[in-house]
């Protein structure tokens, strides 16, 4: 077997369908988010905007956050030392839990290194807990809940995206007697819409089912203490698991379940995830609870984020540009092919300074290859003209000339 050649006939697959993916090397700027520093292959430098960050709240430079890991940092040192089974529990740690349990209105909260982990190790564990379950997951549920599913050895159900009807059926088609679990999302962040959680939550109660929703990209910026969608819907309490990330709104670094207290001792005491991963650093729980503090009592911050989201749908769709908007803060501008969504992701980094990476298959269907805007509130009118001025003319001149875009 020659397995260089097997691995450059991979790289090449990509590379000519235009999906090979390139980091782009910045720098951040301790206070200057959005603004950053793109280090060239040469060492040069050039300034640029970030426009694709999950940051979405600008709570990872935000003072009070940083002065609480600094503190924990010089309290602690660096690393936890250990999983949390073997010394890697700490009072950050669990504060932090509290914090999160608190932010949900569950008995209890589960930390994990980040929420794709959060989502794989909880629902491959929850067929130990439930033998004969059966999970019924949204047709675009995130990869690591489809991973988590696929890797439980369990029985499960695809439904047809936000069809209730769909899931309705399937649900019926199934032994009433059968444990059951519905995995879904209160935000999908390719295009943004909104999962029906409260339909979903009442086909829950008429068949016996768990309910099991990834609020990752809402926690922090809806409801009114910034706990998700769930929470400004008023639903939490007919939710039974919710998962959550602490590295996009709350500007740090790893994620968690929030259940009752025997959901979560369940899952600790037998997910692999969890037991055999090292915890995460104290200064890092140290940060993430202060930023959870904070926020719960910061409606504006969340109220300008939505304002500025609104913004950029309303002046990208006066250029008539192909957005994607169902009310939530994610702005998606449709281009349709691989390879023209990466020139125009390179002329807007090279030519404007604006850095705002393609999105493309698997991540999306094929031919719905899309740029991915996260405006925050840090994104002031200066930063704001900049990229709809820059989006105008590279869509005016290239986007429709696919030909040029080619070239």
């Amino acid at each position: 077997m020659n397995y260089t050649e097997k691995l450059d006939a991979a790289l090449a697959n990509l590379h000519d369908e235009g999906r090979y993916r390139t980091f782009i090397d910045i720098e951040r700027t301790r206070g200057q988010f959005p603004h950053a520093v793109r280090v060239r292959e040469d060492g040069s430098e050039q300034p640029v905007t970030v426009w694709c960050g999950n940051d979405y709240l600008g709570m990872g430079q935000h003072p009070e956050v940083l002065a609480a890991m600094h503190e924990a940092l010089d309290a602690t040192g660096a690393g936890s030392g250990g999983t949390r089974n073997i010394s890697g529990t700490t009072v950050y740690h669990k504060a932090l839990e509290s914090e999160l349990s608190d932010l949900h209105g569950k008995e209890s909260a589960l930390l994990f290194t980040s929420a794709y982990i959060a989502n794989d190790a909880t629902l491959s564990t929850l067929p130990k807990l439930f033998p004969g379950l059966i999970i019924y997951s949204d047709a675009l549920n995130h990869a690591s809940m489809i991973e988590g599913i696929r890797r439980n050895g369990g029985e499960k159900r695809i439904f047809r995206h936000n069809d209730v009807d769909h899931l309705r059926a399937l649900l019926a088609a199934d032994d009433p007697a059968a444990p059951k679990l519905i995995a879904f999302e209160s935000i999908y962040s390719m295009d943004g819409d909104f999962g029906p959680i409260k339909a979903i939550c009442d086909l829950a109660d008429e068949f016996d089912a768990l309910t099991y929703l990834d609020e990752v990209h809402a926690v922090g910026m809806y409801g009114p203490r910034g706990a998700g969608v769930a929470e400004r819907d008023g639903l939490m309490d007919r939710l039974d698991i919710i998962n959550g990330t602490l590295g996009k709104a709350f500007g740090v670094l790893g994620g968690y379940i929030a259940a009752s207290e025997k959901m979560c001792d369940a899952v600790r005491s037998y997910a692999p995830g969890f037991i055999f991963t090292t915890s995460l650093p104290p200064a890092v729980a140290a940060g993430a609870a202060a930023s959870i503090r904070i926020l719960k009592t910061d409606s504006g911050r969340r109220e300008q984020h939505q304002t500025q989201a609104r913004v950029l749908k309303l002046r990208l769709k006066g250029l008539g540009l192909p957005i994607i908007d169902h009310g939530s803060h994610i702005v998606p501008v449709i281009v349709g092919d691989p390879v023209h969504t990466k020139v125009l992701s390179d002329m807007l980094l090279d030519t404007f300074g604006i850095y705002v990476q393609p999105i493309n298959f698997p991540t999306v269907p094929r031919g719905t290859e899309r740029l991915r805007f996260t405006p925050s509130p840090v994104h002031g009118p200066q930063e704001m003209d900049a990229l709809v001025s820059a989006m105008d003319e590279l869509w005016s001149h290239c986007a429709l000339n696919r030909a040029e875009l080619s070239a």
